[in-house]
């Protein structure tokens, strides 16, 4: 029987570790993170999963200690699984499987190596992405690619709905390639980094809208941002706010001062380079408000900067 340690974290790696199952791979250990408490827990946690089939789970600070090593070479795996965990696996650990180690990635690699693809993609305007199978190497999201899965990403999709689309991407993926895994026949396509791109990690300040951008840029950012993630944050009458949901109104605005009018339809947010936007759901100072809310506390009309 194939054996195989899987790391992993977030809906993909649970919905990935019950592929292996299904597939009657051996997993004598899941690696996993703790659950951060001041982070929002908006996806099925991969240890329940574990605990349900009973198998073995550690949360270890450092994957590449090497006690963590040790324990894991004396297993004798044949793969190495990555599903979204966070850390970077070092050579010493990759070295432990027999027939290699794989991760798998939430973009169209080469395209958004690197941290936070899904958030990326969105911000970027992206009309797709996906999720790649690929060996893991020293450098990140740098080894071959053996299966990618595509799926669109629609105009007003947040990157939660997107992330939920990955997932089924990543689940379809590596049911489908991993016969041939286990066979030793799977593809190894060349990872041209070259035509790709790479992505650092997110905070939630660099999710500060600038309202001189166009509306289709700040509604990028909104989106790319909105919960389960920090939110778009900028400030109204000299108050913190958030902007959770936008649509574009109309693109082709004219240039101008950058204001958020209350209607009697809503809110409606001129930005600086261009279009309008509807402000479908806004927080200031940790509450929802309307329109008129924002009529009643800032008036009809108010500048944003």
């Amino acid at each position: 029987m194939t054996r195989a340690v899987v790391f992993g974290y977030q809906n993909v790696g649970a919905r990935c570790l019950r592929v292996l199952l299904a597939h009657r791979i051996d997993v004598p250990l899941v690696v996993t993170h703790a659950d951060d408490p001041g982070e929002p827990l908006w996806f099925e946690p991969m240890a329940a999963v574990a605990a349900d089939y009973g198998i073995p789970v550690i949360t270890p600070a450092e994957a590449n200690a090497a006690d963590v090593v040790a324990r894991i070479a004396a297993l004798r795996p044949d793969f190495l699984f990555s599903f979204y965990y966070r850390r970077m696996l070092a050579p010493a650990l990759l070295a432990t499987a027999a027939h290699g180690a794989l991760n798998l990635h939430g973009s169209l690699l080469p395209r958004y190596r690197g941290r936070a693809p899904v958030n990326w993609a969105v911000l970027n305007g992206e009309r797709e992405t996906g999720a790649t199978l690929h060996y893991m190497a020293a450098k990140p999201d740098a080894g071959d690619i053996v299966g990618q899965q595509a799926v669109p990403i629609l105009p007003d999709d947040t990157a939660e709905d997107v992330m939920n689309k990955v997932t089924v991407a990543a689940e379809i993926v590596l049911d489908r390639v991993l016969p041939a895994l286990v066979a030793g026949t799977a593809p190894r396509i060349p990872n041209d980094l070259a035509q790709g791109s790479y992505f650092g990690g997110r905070t939630p300040e660099d999710g500060r809208i600038d309202w001189r951008w166009t509306a289709a840029r700040v509604h990028n950012l909104v989106r790319a941002v909105a919960p389960p993630f920090p939110g778009a944050l900028t400030a109204l009458g000299g108050r913190p706010a958030r902007v959770l949901r936008t649509r574009v109104l109309d693109a082709d605005a004219p240039p101008g001062p950058a204001s958020l009018r209350a209607t009697g339809h809503g809110l409606v947010a001129h930005c600086g380079g261009g279009g309008t936007l509807a402000v479908l759901a806004l927080e200031v100072d940790g509450e929802a408000v309307d329109a008129s809310a924002v009529r009643s506390r800032f008036g009809a009309t108010l500048p944003l900067v």
